[in-house]
């Protein structure tokens, strides 16, 4: 055909604009992961946990070891009851505080033991010079059936039995437990924990999975039967059965003993995965024309095909992790976690039971923290998965 039937049309700066240059795979799956808000917000949320484990203990002014009886079982937020232009806070304990407008607590007040009725439940403490009465006695009427927190506080002759308004707790901003330690501290150091155990058994798992699946998958036969038949044994024991077992045989929890507990049995999921993208690949015409030219087998393993399993071994990964960290909490929660003072997740919930009813908060906030973070790497996973994933691919 002649050119002259053509009419060729000149590129323009916006024409070459609009042209997409070329991306990589690893380049247009972040592309599409991008467009998932989900995943982008969990990697936020994930972020957000790791700077507040790492750098948040050293915005607080106590350790997670520090025990301040004075100011135990204390509310995230306070009610204030007002007397004579002072505030005061009575907790749940009979403790009486007195507190800052603003929410800072300034002193805990002496109960007064000469002066302390217990039958008609009636108590006297001691600011400075002054008393400060606290009556329950309104319990003991004979409308009231069951037992409720309802009392008035007098100072001077003046009576308040209603609280005048409620502050954020400044100094403990999610209160404290029962031996007076700041519950956002320990908060933050249970996030350390936490995910340390679950990042170190991940990436262990990943590598002993990937390798114990790669060669299994790509050998096959005889050999792939043995392999299988080990992992077929080992995931015969329930999962969390059988790090129990471990735990016990080392002689209780750890840091250490429990990341090895993990590592041992998490890879099992991973070798099955990996086996079973072995087989779809070695049968592809890249392994055959490596094996022509005479590659190892080791390097057809680590350099052709677990590449090319990369990206289901990474959403592997991003399931793993939440799945880690429920297990250690849940280990934690039975008394073969981290070894006291030390506190992980698990552990505060374990703490929080006793008192349930009366302080809920004490569970709230480490409860809150392992949703938040299974939720987030489970979004991040969904997103990988749609990014990776070349049939999943919209644009």
């Amino acid at each position: 055909m002649s050119k002259d039937k053509f009419v060729f049309i000149e590129q323009t700066g916006e024409e070459n604009e609009a042209i997409r240059p070329s991306l990589t795979y690893w380049q247009d799956a972040w592309r599409r992961l991008k467009k998932n808000k989900l995943s982008m917000m969990g990697i936020v949320v994930v972020i957000l946990i790791v700077l507040f484990g790492t750098i948040g203990p050293n915005f607080t002014d106590f350790s997670y070891s520090d025990q301040i009886n004075a100011y135990k079982n204390l509310p995230p937020t306070l009610k204030l009851y007002e007397l004579d232009g002072r505030y005061f806070h009575v907790s749940n304990d009979y403790n009486v505080f007195l507190v800052a407008e603003d929410g800072t607590l300034i002193e805990r007040l002496v109960l007064d033991p000469m002066k302390r009725d217990m039958i008609n439940k009636v108590y006297t403490y001691q600011l400075g010079e002054e008393d400060v009465i606290l009556d329950f006695s309104y319990n003991l009427l004979p409308n009231k059936m069951g037992y409720d927190y309802n009392f008035t506080l007098e100072l001077d002759g003046e009576v308040a039995q209603y609280p005048a308004m409620t502050k954020l707790n400044k100094l403990f901003p999610f209160g404290t437990d029962s031996l007076g330690r700041d519950l956002l501290t320990r908060v933050m150091y249970g996030a350390r924990i936490s995910l340390l155990v679950a990042f170190v058994a991940t990436i262990v798992n990943l590598f002993i999975g990937v390798v114990y699946g790669s060669i299994s998958g790509y050998e096959g036969g005889r050999v792939d039967n043995i392999m299988m038949r080990i992992v077929d044994i080992i995931n015969s024991i329930p999962l969390v059965l059988y790090v129990i077992l471990l735990m016990v045989w080392f002689r209780g929890g750890g840091l250490t003993n429990i990341i090895i507990a993990l590592s041992s049995v998490y890879w099992v999921s991973m070798a099955r995965l990996v086996r079973g993208q072995m087989l779809s690949l070695k049968e592809q015409e890249f392994v055959l024309a490596a094996r022509v030219m005479g590659v190892s087998k080791g390097k057809i393993i680590f350099r052709h095909l677990i590449p090319n399993a990369m990206g289901p071994i990474i959403v592997s990964i991003a399931m793993m992790i939440p799945s880690a960290v429920f297990t250690e909490s849940f280990l934690s929660f039975i008394g073969l976690g981290v070894s006291a003072p030390m506190a992980s997740w698990g552990t505060l919930a374990n703490n929080a039971l006793s008192g349930l009813t009366t302080y809920p908060y004490q569970l709230f906030f480490p409860a809150l923290a392992i949703a938040f973070t299974m939720l987030a790497f489970n979004f991040i996973g969904d997103g990988l998965r749609d990014a990776l994933d070349p049939r999943l691919r919209k644009g």
